[in-house]
């Protein structure tokens, strides 16, 4: 199975295209090495994922054809003791520091934005 196909049935990244743009741009490794998106990957494989701030280290254990919930997903890969811990310290610290994932504007912030838009206007 392709490794950017992998990646998007694990749900890593919400399409291909922006799996292939990651391994593209050295964001993930296999093995301890850059890679290509059509590399084909078999269990037991080792890649580190980075997006953002997080990072994960996992070892592949199974493959999907499809993309399934994210309780089955979970069930393709195992994470190390060691990554889980760095990446829960990071999103605490996010938290505490206040810093929250972004997010869509809701109807009330879009009517904010364009008030300020309008205003700037004149």
């Amino acid at each position: 199975m392709r490794l950017d196909k992998w990646l998007w049935a694990a749900r890593f990244f919400k399409t291909r295209p922006l799996a292939a743009e990651a391994i593209n741009g050295g964001k993930v490794q296999l093995n301890g090495q850059r890679t290509k998106p059509g590399k084909i990957v078999r269990p037991g494989v080792r890649l580190r994922i980075q997006k953002g701030p997080l990072r994960w280290e996992i070892r592949i254990l199974a493959l999907a054809k499809q993309r399934r919930p994210a309780s089955e997903a979970a069930l393709l890969y195992e994470e190390e003791a060691s990554s889980r811990r760095e990446r829960q310290e990071i999103v605490q610290q996010r938290r505490q520091a206040g810093i929250a994932p972004p997010s869509r504007p809701n109807k009330r912030d879009r009517r904010r934005i364009q008030q300020l838009r309008s205003r700037a206007a004149y």
